[in-house]
């Protein structure tokens, strides 16, 4: 896929009808033969849409029209491209566990949590959350996560979590304000309650901040469930993560994931992570596949927001 392909893609697949500033975006980057010899010229998993954008508004750049978009790019790229080589995309949406709660609800209890690509580690925390779904309200915590739910019944209760922990590269801080302007920036410039739930999801994690390691999702995955205490039900998880991990490793960790004790959870795009006979995707905007050890389970909204079950 070229890279003019790959913005087109974001803009048609992910963003169309969810962020009318990014569909605008990637459109114009994918036509823009200027910015796409700039963005070329970079490593390959670093071409990403997500990133770029999100740089550009850490930096304070303007993403709402694509003229000024390119003007600033351009002028300033060489400050972009230093900050898209340190960064990776590590979106933290904590909207996600809405849909991974049914499943967790429904394993045995209580839960010892480990999440791979963890990022700040905010999805580490469905039992402190409250959900709505429908007219169903689920807990009291904050931020509320609202998920339409189709082909099910919501969960009946909130899961009992005795240890969370977390693997990334680049694991960050909830209490350093500079790792928390990165998420912010990772955030789609319409979804203002996306920013207000960030804030309400990092306070809960700053009050109890989890275990987070830096390390890798194959070499250093093992040593990490073995400190799961024993009489809980581990449960290794990640959410729109794999399409940044090369095929050969993908396919070592789902080899690896397969052989821990426990279950393992994963909300991923179906390209990136294959199902045989899935059924038909929900229409009008982009789905990741549920999954409950290798078992696809339902149709996900890419920020939590809804969740289809197979029938």
């Amino acid at each position: 896929m070229t890279t003019a392909e790959r913005y087109a893609g974001f803009a048609t697949r992910e963003t169309r009808g969810v962020s009318p500033a990014y569909e605008r975006l990637a459109l114009a980057v994918s036509r823009d033969d200027e910015l796409l010899a700039l963005i070329d010229a970079l490593p390959p998993a670093k071409r990403q849409p997500n990133l770029l954008f999100a740089v550009v508004r850490l930096l304070g750049g303007p993403v709402e029209g694509p003229s000024a978009f390119h003007d600033y790019t351009v002028a300033n790229w060489l400050a972009i491209e230093a900050e898209i080589r340190t960064r990776a995309t590590q979106t933290n949406e904590a909207g996600r566990c809405a849909v991974l709660l049914p499943v967790l609800a429904a394993l045995p209890q209580p839960l010892a949590l480990l999440e791979v690509g963890a990022s700040a580690g905010l999805c580490l925390y469905p039992d402190r959350y409250a959900y709505r779904y429908g007219d169903r309200l689920l807990g009291d915590g904050a931020p509320v996560l609202d998920c339409a739910i189709t082909g099910a019944a919501p969960p009946a209760r909130l899961p009992e979590v005795v240890w969370r922990a977390g693997l990334d590269l680049n694991p960050l801080d909830v209490t350093d304000p500079a790792d928390v302007a990165w998420l912010d920036a990772l955030i789609w410039p319409e979804h203002t309650h996306r920013r207000e739930r960030l804030r309400a999801a990092v306070k809960v994690a700053a009050a109890d901040p989890p275990l987070l390691v830096r390390g890798d999702l194959v070499d250093d995955l093992p040593a990490l469930a073995a400190l799961a205490p024993p009489g809980a039900t581990l449960v290794v998880f990640h959410t729109s993560v794999l399409y940044q991990v090369p095929a050969p490793r993908r396919d070592a960790f789902v080899e690896l994931v397969r052989t821990l004790p426990g279950h393992w959870i994963a909300n991923e795009d179906p390209d990136v992570l294959s199902h045989a006979a899935l059924p038909e995707q929900p229409g009008g905007a982009f789905h990741n596949v549920l999954a409950l050890d290798g078992r696809p389970l339902a149709w996900t909204r890419g920020h939590g927001q809804a969740i289809t079950w197979f029938a």
